[in-house]
């Protein structure tokens, strides 16, 4: 069951990471990102950076849904609230 709430956590994840980053990186030259006033990355670094910043965003997200979810025993004590 581990193996398959980590796919249902990675999988949504990655996905919209690869959409948040084309959107983001379609608006922002990551050459004109300067970190602390005078540090420039190279553009695929900053690329790299920026993807695995939203998937990490978009994991936890994931995660915290799957957490709130109710669970079977919820479901059968449930009196219609």
């Amino acid at each position: 069951m581990k193996r398959r709430s980590l796919m249902l956590i990675l999988w949504p994840s990655f996905l919209m990471a690869g959409v948040a980053s084309a959107f983001v990186f379609a608006l922002i030259d990551p050459l004109d990102i300067a970190i602390f006033g005078y540090v420039r990355p190279e553009r695929d670094v900053l690329y790299a950076v920026g993807f695995f910043f939203f998937w990490l965003i978009a994991a936890l997200s994931s995660l915290l849904t799957l957490y709130m979810r109710p669970s079977a025993h919820d479901t059968e004590n449930d009196i219609g609230f």
